[in-house]
């Protein structure tokens, strides 16, 4: 029981992380994207974010209370990183928020122009895709073992039994 329960959520994980990753890709051009799909696809990939950390709170929890005591290097730089990307999400989502051509005027909240905001905005997501790429790196033999586990094997398998079907007795 358990067992399927850790496999449902890295499953999940690995979907709602690559949703992330998918959205992060289109939204960080919007001159190619545009303003519009630049911000609704940034604030919904910022709730992804959210479920992403839910679906990592046991490691977080763990970590924090262990993390005055022993814990490996790894784990130690991992949530130091972990806490200065969040940090950055938030002031890049807030920076968005406060430059907003699109979402925050279609909720009827019309907000004075201000550019020192596009400035922190553009910095901070800069520092973000440094940061997302630290955090990949830490992360990249876990995305390696779930990819080849939960998408590379049973394709394996599937095109296997196919080619079975196809060779006559």
């Amino acid at each position: 029981m358990i067992e399927n329960q850790t496999k449902s959520r890295t499953k999940l994980k690995l979907v709602v992380d690559m949703a992330i990753f998918i959205a992060f890709l289109i939204a960080m051009d919007p001159r190619s994207s545009g303003i519009a799909i630049h911000e609704w696809l940034a604030t919904s990939a910022f709730a992804a974010i959210v479920v992403h950390l839910l679906l990592s709170w046991d490691w977080i929890a763990q970590i924090t209370r262990r993390f005055a005591s022993k814990i490996s290097s790894q784990s130690r730089i991992n949530y130091i990183l972990n806490w200065v990307l969040f940090f950055d999400v938030a002031v890049v989502m807030l920076s968005g928020f406060l430059i907003s051509e699109q979402v925050v005027p279609s909720l009827g909240i019309i907000l004075p122009r201000n550019f020192a905001w596009r400035s922190v905005h553009d910095l901070s997501a800069n520092l973000f895709l440094v940061l997302l790429g630290l955090h990949t790196a830490l992360h990249w033999s876990w995305i390696a073992d779930t990819f080849e586990r939960y998408i590379f094997q049973p394709v394996a398998r599937l095109f296997s039994k196919k080619s079975r079907k196809d060779i006559p007795a």
